[in-house]
Formats: structure tokens, sequence, C-alpha cells
């Protein structure tokens, strides 16, 4: 089983800077994406940003330009970096991670998705 833990969310003034942080733990699994999604009062869940191994990192275009998605491999730890907030930047924020097992040596299970809890980021203006 695999667990992911938000964390870094809070009030930040518009123009400001925030990191939300995302700790992935676990035994035996391997991550195949890392992304951001966010969701605001009333409005659909939508990606923010999104990193793996094969590809360059995406940005929604909202944010790109303004937020870094980063990790920590060492500590399977993802960042979300964010400047330049704001005010439609506030929502609920969460990490999600693409997930394989090891089944036996060499065999891998199919992907799935894990999400964390969410944390949530207020930008005021």
């Amino acid at each position: 089983q695999v667990h992911l833990a938000e964390s870094g969310g809070g009030l930040v003034q518009a123009g400001g800077s925030l990191t939300l942080s995302c700790v992935i733990s676990g035994t035996g699994f391997s991550i195949t994406a890392l992304a951001w999604y966010r969701q605001a009062p009333g409005r659909q869940r939508e990606l923010v940003a999104a990193i793996t191994s094969a590809s360059s990192p995406y940005y929604a275009d909202s944010v790109k330009g303004r937020f870094t998605i980063s990790r920590d491999a060492a500590t399977n730890t993802m960042y979300l970096r964010m400047n330049s907030a704001k005010p439609e930047d506030t929502a609920e924020y969460y990490c999600a991670a693409g997930i394989t097992f090891e089944a036996s040596p060499g065999e891998w299970t199919p992907e799935k998705n894990y999400w964390g809890q969410g944390t949530r980021v207020t930008v005021s203006s």
C-alpha cells in the first residue's frame, strides 16, 4: 500500500510565495508519474502540474511561469513551488502519483493512481 501526505498549505497574500510538499510512503513500489491538482469551490478538479521520467514537466497555462513542480527521489517527496500567487489560485491542492508494484522479480503491476488528502491554499487580495 502507498500513502500520500500533503503539507504546506495556508494563507498567502497576492504576489507572495508558498511551497507545498507531498511525501509518498510505502514499500515495494515504483513511481511512474507525479502530479498536482487543485479544486476551487464550485469548480471541477484541474491538473496544475505533472512530471514523469520520460517527458518535460507539464504546467497548466494558468500557472506557467509561476509554479514549479519538483521531486526529491531520495526521500520520495514532491514539491509545488508557487510564486506570484493570485487570488484565483485559491483552492484545495491534491498531490497524485502513478504507482506500480513489483509483483515478482522483474514483473510489475499495472499503474494505479493514488491521491493525497488535500491541503488548502488561500490567496488574499
